[in-house]
């Protein structure tokens, strides 16, 4: 009997360690933390290789998703959602979300600037991203295309199959521009404007970073994208040329979140924390310029000064879903 219970123990003291692992009572699940992005890829790089370093004990994952996708994966998935971090996620999707997100009630909001701030402390600012027309100078001369001017030359049938944008259903990115010429002109001009464009259209692309990544391919003339992006892929060398039409650039905000089932693990927040502080401000510096934080306005070589910003009002929730039940592409 003796035997058999120094054999039980001992069967009890492997499970013990097994489960347990030799991290101070901590499960190896719970060194596991999943991010999901819809960064690009340069930035997820950054982010996941910068938050391997300094968690080296951490199982650390980086799924990329566009923004729609992520946010309706929340939204199926809810309290069994796989993530435990979202990270660069435009704000409206994130509000979408917000009832599986976490209260960050001990984090420092006050090292950003309040305008940015979102009310329900759920989202910490990421980027202010704001987009403008990008040439391929190289496909311009090729084919001895006219520099457009304003958004109404972009419809000259000359540019037919040589223009791509990020398709406002699937990415904050392309709604930002739909929003910014919804504001300017009116609902029924803009939309009515979109309808032209979309003959010259080669593809509404799924990601933000779509229409860059055809330009740097040579597949286009033209694309309505990030310009954060433009200016890494123009200062390594790709021949980009970036113009601001009357109406402003159009921006968005995108942020990062916990969700709420991750909260209470430590490896998550200690993760969570250094990507909204340490790492958002490498961000800010190494790839969107704007200024986020109190007392930081990093410059970056190339990136355009003095940007006109356009009318983003009125850009919540309810008016995206409105607008985007409209959207037909």
């Amino acid at each position: 009997m003796k035997k058999v219970l120094l054999l039980l123990a001992a069967v009890i003291c492997a499970v013990l360690v097994y489960v347990f692992g030799f991290n101070g009572g901590g499960s190896q699940e719970s060194l596991k933390v999943v991010i999901w992005t819809s960064g690009e890829d340069y930035r997820n790089d950054y982010y996941l290789s910068e938050a391997r370093k300094k968690f080296p004990d951490y199982d650390i994952t980086l799924e990329y998703m566009n923004t729609s996708t992520i946010a309706a994966k929340v939204l199926e998935e809810k309290e069994n959602c796989t993530a435990d971090i979202i990270q660069s996620l435009e704000y409206g999707y994130l509000d979408k979300c917000k009832d599986y997100l976490a209260e960050l009630k001990d984090f420092d909001f006050s090292l950003f600037l309040d305008e940015i701030v979102p009310a329900n402390h759920k989202i910490t600012p990421e980027v202010k991203n704001g987009g403008c027309i990008i040439l391929n100078r190289d496909v311009m001369n090729a084919k001895n295309l006219p520099t457009p001017a304003t958004y109404q030359d972009l419809l000259n049938p000359i540019y037919k199959g040589l223009i791509s944008m990020p398709n406002p259903a699937t990415s904050g990115s392309g709604y930002m521009f739909l929003k910014c010429l919804v504001n300017t002109w009116g609902e029924d001009e803009a939309f009515d404007y979109f309808d032209k464009l979309a003959e010259n259209i080669l593809a509404f692309t799924s990601s933000g970073s779509g229409p860059v990544n055809a330009l740097v391919q040579g597949e286009v003339a033209i694309g309505l994208g990030m310009t954060s992006q433009a200016v890494v892929e123009k200062n390594q060398g790709v021949n980009l040329e970036m113009l601001f039409f009357e109406e402003g650039s159009p921006f968005s905000m995108y942020g990062n979140a916990v969700l709420a089932k991750s909260a209470n693990r430590k490896a998550v927040m200690n993760v969570f924390n250094y990507i909204a502080t340490d790492l958002c401000r490498g961000d800010n510096e190494k790839f969107f310029p704007d200024q986020i934080f109190k007392n930081f306005a990093p410059e970056i070589k190339g990136f355009p000064t003095n940007i006109k910003y356009g009318d983003m009002s009125n850009d919540n929730l309810a008016e995206k879903e409105r607008l985007l039940a409209k959207w037909k592409y």
